[in-house]
């Protein structure tokens, strides 16, 4: 599997990470024709820079939002503001939709590093492409 990011929501994800330091940042990433185009961004309920929890009224606020635009949900994403962008055994734990991808911004370098999860069991990585524009 792949997931494809307009570049616009890409840096729209990395400004979001930046903005919430210290603290884990999260949101959900919806997708129309095949490309993530659209970031919802949501609050760290628990404001940690170690994990995050969301908040189901803004969880179902957003998925309304969403489907109003024409999005389908297609991702979770959330910061790791000091550690690289690979799936924690939190982050699997929480993992429980295998139908979602699970993208994961790292601030641990200068440039950031994005990365997107499929969670079945077991963390696969999958490819994230930058779309065209």
């Amino acid at each position: 599997m792949s997931l494809t990011v307009s570049r616009a929501a890409l840096a729209e994800m990395i400004a979001h990470a930046r903005a919430d330091l210290p603290n884990e940042a999260c949101g959900y990433l919806g997708e129309k024709g095949g490309v993530v185009g659209r970031v919802i961004r949501l609050t760290n309920a628990d404001a940690s820079p170690e994990h995050y929890s969301l908040l189901p009224a803004e969880q179902f606020a957003a998925v309304r939002a969403l489907r109003s635009e024409g999005f389908v949900l297609r991702a979770v994403y959330h910061s790791h503001p000091e550690s690289p962008a690979r799936m924690s055994a939190e982050d699997l734990r929480l993992a429980a939709d295998p139908g979602l991808s699970y993208v994961i911004v790292s601030l641990e370098a200068a440039e950031p590093v994005i990365k997107s999860f499929r969670v079945d069991g077991t963390a696969g990585e999958e490819e994230l492409h930058a779309a065209e524009e």
